[in-house]
């Protein structure tokens, strides 16, 4: 088994559609569980803070993910900080609105989603690290209703629609994601087949 250092519902399914059963998540385990503030200086400092904390409460090797959407006129922002661009207090709806009327008027729309992965096992702490790119655009407008974050305005080179406006299915198979789990394949399923399961560990996740 490994734990998926999330609490981000849309990204546990992508992730257990791309790893299947033996992904358990903190909601699994501890739903009180809270992770660590990502005060990183880097994808990689953010998503290790996260992996860590998990494989020391719960025994078991831990993945965890930090990944940014970057547009490159804007000098790579919101990258790090694209889940808190504009402030934690807005929505996803309104910091794309921000986003957009911060490009307005401007020509130069490549964009591209990043995501970094860290595992982590138990014995060591060690992080090992596995990263994914998609490249793209940044359409003029939301467009799309699937999806999470910034899906719906981003178009990827090799689409003519929004990660918003394509099936789960589908993007799990382009995304940033799916190409940072690619990366990391065969290494998660050799410890998900060496792993103990969450009962052979002594957790009881049944409530």
């Amino acid at each position: 088994m490994i734990v998926l250092a999330s609490l981000n519902e849309g990204k546990i399914r992508e992730f257990k559609s791309l790893l299947g059963p033996k992904l358990l998540s903190i909601f699994d385990l501890d739903p009180k569980f809270q992770l660590p503030e990502e005060t990183g200086g880097s994808y990689h400092e953010n998503a290790y803070l996260k992996a860590r904390a998990v494989a020391e409460r719960f025994k078991l090797p831990s993945l965890a993910d930090d990944s940014g959407f970057e547009v490159e006129a804007l000098g790579g922002r919101p990258g790090l900080y694209s889940a808190r661009y504009g402030g934690k207090e807005l929505s996803f709806s309104e910091r794309i609105e921000l986003l957009l009327n911060e490009m307005k008027n401007v020509t130069d729309r490549k964009a591209a989603f990043v995501c970094v992965l860290c595992l982590v096992l138990p014995e060591s702490f060690e992080p090992e690290y596995f990263e994914g790119r998609v490249q793209g655009r940044l359409l003029l407008e939301a467009r799309g209703s699937m999806g999470f974050g910034y899906d719906p305005v981003f178009q990827a080179n090799s689409m003519d629609k929004s990660f918003a406006e394509i099936s789960e299915e589908l993007k799990s198979q382009i995304s940033h994601r799916a190409k940072a789990i690619e990366a990391a394949n065969s290494r998660i399923q050799d410890l998900i087949a060496s792993a103990p399961s969450a009962a052979q560990s002594g957790l009881d996740h049944s409530h």
